[in-house]
């Protein structure tokens, strides 16, 4: 074992075991719950409580309990007539969906969108903590909106989502921005109607940051960006516990929405005309492991996959739990789509062992091999971090060689920052950042490289995209995502937005496609 080996293998002891237990520890001490009542759209003071990351990490066996009783208090109901929100979105899927949550509620209680600063009564920065550069954003746009605070006392400023969850962020906010009126973090969102009410009668900032997850609330309501293309959320947190993610303690433990219930969101886009869904979760493959059937997300795309929907899509995955029985589901094909987005994050099993992902190289080259089997024609992307703590020059080579091996079409790739409170964060950053950002431009050379070269089999080709609207470089061209989630271009007229159409591509390049309209448009049900 060299000096870099023993240092990894330093690392883990110093985490292990509790810091990276993925189940529930039956040892810690329950803490004090929320009567369930609370839960639930009822209208009370909002009292000061910051997070507590200590408190996130602890896991409760206790099931979470479904409630559809969600409701907005009548005294409530037109609190904001004649006044406009705006919701600024940072992060994942998961921050959008939860955007058009709010977005619901502020349209329940007679509030209206608006995108100009200006104009707004209400803004809320709905925030993303996985990486320092999104914390910094976020930041960024908070002081530009202190001159507008000062300018309009009245205008309401709002911090939620996964930032929220961080004490070191909260009190930065608490300490060098008391302007903010609010403060909210991702378990508490039905509790946005009786936060608001608190912060407009409140001299003080509100702060209501559950560091225990709540309860899933079912009926809360949404305004969904468009007709063509819906996030349904099918489970909440993780468990997973790897050693640089802060996911797990500002979303919470594994929490699955009853089967029936996802069947029936489903159901109901597909009667408004959607043509697309994506199955959302932290780490969606997991789903149905905390409900008390035997039933996974391989059985609930079987059951989806019998609904009038043309295209079923899931994210995001962790390759310890996508089983066999998913792979034998997707495989049939039909409106379940065989683009997969699997994160390895390094090809080094001795990373991923530090990380804290159990599973080794082989076992996701395993994986793959199962996939490609059953899938020949599966695109499959992932995500990589370079530099993590003690990573040599031979562990980045192996990532190379892993990328390279299972011909990733596309990742997402960045360069190690330590969050605070996670395991990692304790270790010294010893990586040079010269030496990170020559790994990125390698890695990010050999994935463009593969992402052209996969583009090319396209020349030529008949493909069917849903065409989702204007291209955001010239309105007067289309653009759409192929089943394989390729960007397609082409001409055509603005009447077949939302459809499904064949182009015949004939331009390919690192990224896109450009193409031609075949005259004959593909009929959707």
């Amino acid at each position: 074992m060299n000096e870099q080996q023993r240092k990894q293998t330093d690392q883990i002891k110093q985490v292990a075991p509790s810091d990276l237990k993925s189940e529930t520890d039956t040892n810690l001490d329950r803490l004090k719950q929320l009567d369930s009542d609370e839960l639930i759209g009822k209208y009370f003071q909002a009292t000061y409580e910051p997070p507590n990351l200590k408190k996130a990490r602890k896991r409760l066996k206790k099931t979470a309990d479904v409630h559809y009783d969600f409701g907005i208090p009548e005294e409530m109901n037109t609190l904001g007539k004649g006044k406009k929100f705006l919701i600024r979105t940072y992060g994942c899927q998961m921050n959008e969906h939860d955007t058009e949550i709010m977005a619901g509620i502020l349209t329940n209680m007679g509030y209206e969108s608006t995108d100009n600063t200006n104009d707004a009564d209400i803004i809320l920065l709905n925030t993303c903590a996985i990486r320092e550069n999104a914390e910094n954003k976020v930041f960024g746009e908070i002081g530009h909106l202190k001159p507008l605070k000062l300018e309009k006392p009245d205008l309401i400023v709002g911090v939620c989502g996964c930032m929220s969850q961080e004490e070191a962020v909260v009190n930065r906010i608490l300490k060098k921005h008391p302007f903010i009126d609010m403060i909210f973090g991702t378990h508490n969102i039905h509790r946005l109607p009786a936060l608001l009410n608190e912060a407009m009668l409140s001299k003080e900032m509100v702060v209501e940051v559950w560091s225990q997850e709540g309860d899933i609330i079912e009926n809360l309501p949404k305004v969904r960006k468009g007709k063509i293309k819906g996030w349904v959320n099918i489970m909440y947190g993780c468990d997973k516990f790897c050693t640089y993610c802060i996911v797990p303690y500002t979303r919470g433990k594994e929490r699955s929405r009853r089967p029936e219930d996802i069947i029936q969101e489903v159901r109901h886009l597909a009667a408004q005309g959607y043509q697309e869904i994506t199955l959302l979760g932290q780490n969606v493959n997991a789903y149905g492991k905390d409900l008390d059937i035997e039933y996974g997300l391989g059985d609930l795309m079987e059951e989806i996959s019998k609904i009038d929907i043309p295209r079923v899509r899931f994210t995001t995955s962790h390759p310890r739990d996508f089983d066999d029985r998913l792979i034998e589901v997707l495989a049939k094909g039909g409106n379940l789509l065989d683009h997969i987005h699997l994160p390895v994050q390094s090809g080094s099993s001795e990373v991923l062992r530090v990380m804290a992902r159990r599973y080794t190289r082989e076992d996701y080259l395993e994986l793959v091999r199962k996939i490609r089997t059953a899938m020949p024609n599966a695109t499959l992307t992932t995500d990589i971090i370079v530099g993590f703590p003690n990573e040599t020059d031979e562990q980045f080579e192996e990532t190379l060689s892993l990328v390279e091996k299972v011909g990733f079409e596309s990742a997402y790739t960045f360069i190690y920052s330590p969050r605070e409170g996670t395991p990692a964060a304790k270790w010294e950053d010893n990586i040079p950042m010269e030496v990170k950002k020559e790994r990125l431009q390698r890695l990010n050379a050999l994935v463009n490289k593969q992402s052209a070269e996969a583009m090319k089999q396209y020349q030529g080709q008949t493909v069917k995209v849903l065409v989702e609207g204007e291209s955001k470089k010239d309105p007067d061209v289309l653009s759409g995502y192929t089943e394989r989630n390729k960007l397609v271009n082409f001409v055509g007229p603005k009447s077949i937005i939302g459809q499904i159409v064949e182009v015949k591509i004939n331009q390919t390049k690192t990224w896109t496609l450009d193409g031609e309209l075949v005259e004959q448009a593909v009929e959707v049900k």
